[in-house]
């Protein structure tokens, strides 16, 4: 069941690609963002991202405990779980920070944790105790709180995906379907809900644990007629960017963002059924080894979703400031390049041998 090196590499392109998309869709003035998925999909980066953290962490946590039994890879994601609540830390007060200097320069971005900011000046201790508990998350640092949540129940999930697939499927859909009614148990400022709902988002973190636990792909692959399901999942993806592209608001209610709406599941499906099939015909593996700097990326893991939030805010501030919100195409391009140059940068410092950084730390 362990993957096979082209399998990880492939992974790798796929976090790192995810990376860079969630760095230019937050950006308001990209151009880029307006070829990504969600401009032709009900779901977005986000949905891959959690999927292949739930796979990834899979291929983590049954290699680690192949290699050093249960125990160590218990322990290694508990501790995994206190790096992401750190990671969390240090985005919260990236977020805060650079909303403070860019308040200093009277720029009035949209992305900009105003409030926050607002509330750390007449209320500090407060304020930090909010972030402290999750009870406040500053913009993009919403999203790692759940993580810390996925790494705690990984111990859980993974030896259910792979002794019991079907039990653990029908829960993990069931706290799903009642994620909405409980999303009113989570700590929050004001009674404001999660932006990224964990009890919802589970979901797809479990699908992909099962993607990796369980060949569900290559038994109904390998089924006579199984080109019909790529052929339905073509179709699928069509019919609805059709829809989204005409604007069609009615949809976007059964597609909600934090609570994972069917509509958000049932398009991603049918993209990850086409992603597998692109994978399986080597077309995945091939890009890997040509874009290698991609890999790098997804590698770099959490330090490239914590320097991805920064940059993205930054470039997206100074975008504003330049334009006003209003499109540039030139500036817009700038602003694309920037954010995928820091980015790249900041995943090939990471990538440097411990001693080449610590000499350039003291140089």
């Amino acid at each position: 069941m362990q993957p096979s090196h082209a399998r990880l590499l492939e992974l790798d392109f796929f976090r790192g690609l995810v990376m860079l998309v969630i760095v230019v869709d937050h950006i308001g003035g990209s151009l880029l963002s307006r070829l990504t998925l969600h401009a032709y999909a009900f779901n977005d980066a986000a949905d891959v991202f959690v999927f292949l953290g739930g796979y990834a962490a899979a291929c983590a946590y049954l290699s680690l405990e192949a290699r050093r039994g249960e125990r160590a890879a218990r322990q290694r994601f508990a501790r995994r779980a206190g790096e992401l609540y750190r990671g969390f830390l240090v985005t919260a007060a990236l977020m805060l920070a650079i909303s403070a200097v860019f308040a200093a320069a009277r720029v009035d971005a949209p992305n900009l944790a105003a409030r926050d900011l607002r509330d750390l000046i007449a209320m500090p201790a407060q304020t930090l105790w909010d972030v402290v508990s999750l009870r406040r998350q500053p913009y993009l640092a919403s999203v790692l709180p759940m993580y810390v949540g996925f790494a705690l129940a990984t111990p859980l999930v993974v030896p259910l995906a792979t002794r019991k697939p079907w039990p653990l499927l029908a829960a993990s859909a069931a706290v799903w379907g009642a994620a909405g009614q409980a999303a009113n148990w989570l700590p929050s400022v004001d009674q404001a809900s999660w932006h990224f709902n964990p009890l919802a988002w589970q979901f797809v973190f479990v699908l992909g644990a099962l993607a990796r636990c369980q060949p569900f792909y290559q038994r109904i692959r390998a089924v006579r007629g199984a080109s019909a399901l790529s052929a339905a999942a073509i179709g699928i993806v069509l019919y609805l960017a059709s829809i989204k592209l005409m604007g069609a608001n009615d949809w976007r209610a059964f597609a909600s963002k934090p609570d994972v709406g069917w509509l958000r599941v049932v398009n991603f499906v049918a993209i990850a059924w086409l992603a597998a099939e692109m994978t399986c015909r080597g077309w995945v593996g091939w890009l890997a080894r040509k874009l290698g700097w991609i890999n790098r990326i997804g590698r770099a893991g959490l330090v490239s979703f914590v320097a991805g939030a920064g940059i993205s805010l930054v470039v997206d501030s100074i975008l504003y400031a330049l334009t006003g919100g209003r499109l540039h195409v030139p500036l817009g391009l700038v602003a694309d390049a920037a954010a995928i140059l820091a980015l790249t940068a900041a995943s090939h410092l990471h990538a440097r041998p411990a001693p080449a950084r610590m000499a350039a730390a003291a140089s």
